[in-house]
């Protein structure tokens, strides 16, 4: 697999979810509204659950109702996230493997991004993430130099920005849509606030 695009928009909606619910554990889908072919730019995600990550029923629900979202929006499902309960703990579980073995069946450049939670505070110079691929039949570390953030430091500012207003409370996870279905798990106003804090002229959505 070649190079991975992560976006500011993608990049901050999954920050917000892991540090709304710090004491859970967290998933997401990763969405890219790119070509199939070349390079896997991450564009947004949806963040799916923070309790019961292993509860088939719920996570095939949301798959499937994301799948159908995606096919109405042009994008695809092209990854999967999640961020431990442990913050020392950035390794896949059972769980996360078995869901991105589900997302690669469907597209075979599918990433597997778990977030680094000793690395998630403001300032970081790098982000937190340690993202795995599909190779020789099994999940492996993918090399750092592949893995592309742009305007780092312009994303680091959008996420402290929407932190310190507690804008992480605008975010709605699958799960928190099926305690209160008038919650929209598109997350449009999250959406639209986070594209404001972005500079147009760079690109960096």
């Amino acid at each position: 697999m070649g190079e991975v695009e992560l976006s500011c928009l993608a990049y901050a909606k999954m920050f917000l979810h892991a540090s709304q619910f710090p004491r859970c554990s967290v998933n997401g889908l990763l969405l890219s509204s790119s070509p199939a072919e070349g390079a896997v730019c991450i564009t947004d995600c949806v963040p799916l659950l923070h309790s019961h990550l292993s509860l088939a029923p719920i996570t095939q629900l949301a798959l499937t109702q994301v799948d159908v979202w995606c096919a109405q929006t042009q994008q695809r499902i092209v990854g999967y996230y999640q961020a431990n309960a442990c913050v020392s703990d950035s390794s896949p579980t059972p769980c996360a493997l078995k869901i991105a073995e589900k997302i690669f069946e469907q597209c075979n450049n599918a990433v597997l991004l778990m977030i680094d939670g000793e690395k998630m505070f403001p300032g970081c110079r790098v982000p937190p993430i340690v993202m795995y691929e599909r190779k020789d039949a099994r999940w492996a570390l993918k090399d750092k130099h592949t893995i592309m953030l742009r305007q780092w430091e312009e994303t680091c500012s959008v996420v402290n920005q929407l932190f310190s207003s507690g804008d992480q409370a605008l975010l709605v996870d699958f799960d928190s849509h099926l305690d209160d279905i008038t919650k929209d798990w598109t997350n449009p106003k999250l959406n639209a606030k986070i594209m404001e804090l972005v500079s147009p002229a760079n690109g960096n959505v």
